[in-house]
């Protein structure tokens, strides 16, 4: 079973889960993968139960996982949790060292350069305002986070895990 530190979607087994990784193996004339029991138990799920490939992302027919609403609200309770746990001066150091590094790696995306702005305009308002804010804008830079690694893997285990029940 993946660690539930590295997603929000316990119903889903998707691209942006870090811990587990599926080896396509012959099963026959095809291809296949192995799911771990854990993972079926999971889900409720067993011998001739059918699963479902939308997108990059493997799950039990029918369940859609938490909604888009849920999520955006999941991310900015990390987000508060960050700005209670360390000062704007802690959050703007890190997210300058993750940015840097993902600019490094080739792992750049548009949001980056605006949270750059932020992070370096010293700015607290602008800062909390874009991490805690219920606006569009707001919303959208909390989907690439440069926070992220922050907050204790205890604190964002219980946060994920209270977003799931």
């Amino acid at each position: 079973m993946p660690n539930p530190e590295t997603f929000a979607c316990a119903g889903c087994y998707n691209s942006y889960n870090i811990g587990m990784k599926l080896v396509i193996r012959s099963v026959g004339n095809s291809l296949g993968v192995i799911i771990p029991k854990s993972a079926l138990d999971d889900w409720g799920l067993g011998k001739g139960d059918v699963l479902e490939l939308v997108g990059r992302s493997i799950r039990p027919v029918g369940r859609k996982g938490p909604s888009h609403d849920a999520l955006d609200e999941l991310k900015r309770r990390l987000a508060a949790a960050v700005t209670a746990h360390c000062s704007a001066r802690e959050i703007r150091a890190h997210s300058l060292a993750n940015l840097h590094r993902w600019r490094e790696a080739g792992a750049w995306v548009s949001a980056y350069d605006e949270w750059q702005k932020i992070v370096e305009s010293g700015d607290d308002g602008e800062l909390f305002a874009a991490m805690l804010g219920r606006d569009e804008r707001a919303n959208r830079l909390r989907q690439s986070p440069p926070y992220v690694g922050l907050l204790p893997r205890d604190q964002v285990k219980k946060l994920n895990e209270e977003a799931s029940a």
